[in-house]
């Protein structure tokens, strides 16, 4: 077996950790991931079984007609499910989940047909025939899915009758999609990743080959429909910038550069860093969503990023944080790292309720209403899931894919090098894995992001000098560092490196001033222009209308003159309350000075957890 990390490239800067080598031990990770494996992954369970998701493999493999239950791409649930339990039995070994595995296993198994194809929405009696609709079918999407699941088996338990499902697929897909065979690519992007990480797992080099070919194609006008919305417009080493369906540009990224690194193809590489950049500097929000327009569930224009219509769907969220990920191992680069951690904390660590069971599937910046809570066991439309988390949607991609994220997570946390380990994001953690050959082992200890002071203690060296390096926020303006000699000094934004002998016992201390700041937008944002924002450390703060009573958000204005201050375990800010007008909205500058206030904020991964509530990120300025 390999290490047990859902990425494994071939070369790169920084090589990942596993699962066994990078643990939680508390905080809000740690109480996420329990909630995960207590509460999430069952209730996923429950609703795939309750909706007939998982019955319709059991009745695909009568051989007979019959009724399918959920959307073209459910298949892909159960198999994003899969994966959660894969790499949740590797964490904890739990035998309850082992048996909910086994029982998958067998279902998807046997309505697998003899030549690898797999699908209960396709290809069956009674159904169209196999890949009539590449642009919305979603075959090769959910086999992705099913890859993705079968490395995180084959690295948590090695070869069982899961893996060799999938090595059918696989198998069956390079027959089918290779040269010569249909030159043409899936409508949602998925396949590309998979199929690069399968073929690192399994030393099988022609899958590699495969998922070259699909990012090739791509940008070709293999699909029928416009191939903005598919990235089927522009070929990928060619395009500027992520655009179209922002889960598909993601996934797509994430497989192209897994191709680029086990090709040694530094063009492609560079491609998709060039459109990352770019995509981090015009199409993203402030709190790290991405796609701004509910039409497609895409990017929008440069600089097009109003608040109340963000999707910032907690799929691209995770997307985000796949991309990212695989160009710092790529490129050591801790930029990444600081995008991966805004993402993480204000998209990632709201889309599931503190219960595990209810979900975020749109994560807009501003909500207008207060939105009831939705009719208890029924699925909710995912178009009008943005106010409040909902148990279930129609299109229900979200809580599995955040099941198979919370129960990996530990993973970005740290890498190690030849050198010593690299620190990309901070909660209480053991880190204990080899470098260079001989055992390395930390402990992180820290409330962050509650406090800025992170404590890394050494507990084994049985090496020569070490080297910890420590990320640096970008935000973290007069951060300092204190070695284990006791000297302190100041380190900017970036990273800080301590090397040394180090000894059981030996303590660095990084303090990160996490005080709360005014955050203004660039002028070209025209949607927040005239506005501000708050964060604090890594997190993004809104106001609730719960906490204006007798008052209206749409009636704030803060004073950004005064700087945010903290008070009873909460940030206020100073802000005038201006009772708006039920006339015509429009006339001269209203200036009176409006009623003095002192307004509460709230994390925006927080948000909604008290009460129904509108609710708005960026605040106009009086």
């Amino acid at each position: 077996m390999h290490t047990p990390t859902p990425v494994i490239p071939s070369a790169g800067r920084l090589r990942p950790l596993g699962i066994e080598e990078v643990r939680l031990t508390g905080g809000h990770w740690a109480e996420r991931q329990a909630a995960n494996a207590e509460a999430t992954i069952l209730h996923c369970l429950h609703w795939l079984d309750e909706l007939g998701w998982i019955g319709n493999f059991a009745k695909a493999a009568t051989g007979k007609p019959f009724e399918r239950a959920g959307r073209e791409f459910s298949d892909s649930e159960i198999y994003k499910l899969a994966e959660a339990l894969a790499w949740e039995i590797g964490r904890t070994g739990a035998p309850e989940l082992e048996a909910e595995f086994a029982r998958l296993t067998e279902l998807i198994g046997a309505a697998q047909h003899r030549d690898g194809y797999l699908s209960t929405r396709f290809g069956n009696p009674g159904q169209e025939g196999r890949y009539a609709d590449l642009e919305w079918g979603h075959e090769l999407y959910c086999y992705g899915h099913l890859l993705q699941a079968a490395v995180a088996r084959l690295r948590t338990r090695g070869e069982d009758d899961f893996t060799r499902i999938a090595r059918r697929v696989a198998d069956h897909v390079c027959d089918v999609f290779g040269p010569g065979g249909i030159e043409r690519i899936c409508g949602h992007a998925e396949i590309e990743t998979a199929l690069a990480e399968f073929a690192r797992a399994t030393g099988e080099e022609r899958y590699l080959e495969q998922a070259r070919l699909f990012i090739e194609r791509h940008g070709r006008g293999t699909l029928a429909e416009a191939g903005l919305y598919y990235q089927d417009d522009v070929p990928v080493r060619e395009a500027e910038v992520l655009r179209g369906h922002a889960v598909r540009a993601l996934y797509l990224s994430s497989g192209a550069i897994d191709v680029a690194v086990d090709t040694g193809d530094a063009d492609l590489l560079e491609a998709v860093r060039r459109q990352w950049d770019r995509t981090l500097a015009r199409r993203t929000h402030l709190t790290g969503g991405m796609g701004s327009q509910y039409q497609d569930e895409a990017f929008g224009r440069d600089f097009a990023l109003g608040p109340d219509r963000a999707y910032a769907e907690s799929c691209a969220g995770i997307g985000a944080v796949m991309t990212a990920w695989r160009l710092l191992l790529a490129t050591g680069d801790h930029a990444y790292a600081d995008a991966i951690e805004r993402v993480s904390w204000n998209v990632i660590a709201g889309a599931a309720a503190p219960d595990g069971k209810s979900f975020f599937y749109a994560n807009p910046l501003h909500q207008r209403t207060a939105d009831a809570d939705p009719p208890a066991g029924e699925a909710v439309a995912h178009v009008h899931a943005g106010g409040r988390r909902a148990p279930w949607f129609d299109v229900s991609c979200c809580p599995t894919n955040l099941a198979r994220t919370f129960a990996q997570y530990a993973v970005y946390l740290a890498t190690a090098d030849d050198t010593g380990i690299q620190l990309h994001q901070y909660a209480p953690a053991t880190i204990d894995t080899t470098v260079d050959g001989t055992r390395f082992a930390l402990n992180v200890h820290t409330s962050y992001p509650d406090d800025g002071r992170i404590t890394v203690r050494v507990e084994a060296n049985e090496g020569p000098e070490r080297t910890v390096t420590l990320r640096v926020p970008a935000w973290a303006h007069g951060a300092r560092l204190t070695g284990p000699d006791g000297r302190t000094r100041p380190v900017a934004p970036g990273t800080a490196t301590v090397t040394a002998a180090f000894a059981p016992g030996d303590e660095i201390h990084l303090d990160l001033p996490i005080e709360p700041r005014w955050t203004h937008p660039d002028r070209r944002v025209d949607a927040v222009r005239g506005c501000a924002a708050v964060e604090r450390g890594p997190i993004v703060l809104c106001a609730e209308s719960i906490d204006l009573p007798g008052a209206s958000l749409d009636d704030l204005a803060v004073d950004t003159a005064v700087p945010p201050v903290e008070r009873g375990g909460r940030v206020h800010v100073a802000a005038r309350i201006h009772p708006g007008t039920d006339a015509w909205p429009y006339g001269p500058e209203r200036r009176g000075r409006g009623t003095p206030a002192e307004i509460p904020l709230v994390p925006f991964h927080l948000r909604a957890t008290r009460a129904p509530a509108a609710m708005r990120v960026w605040l106009p300025r009086a």
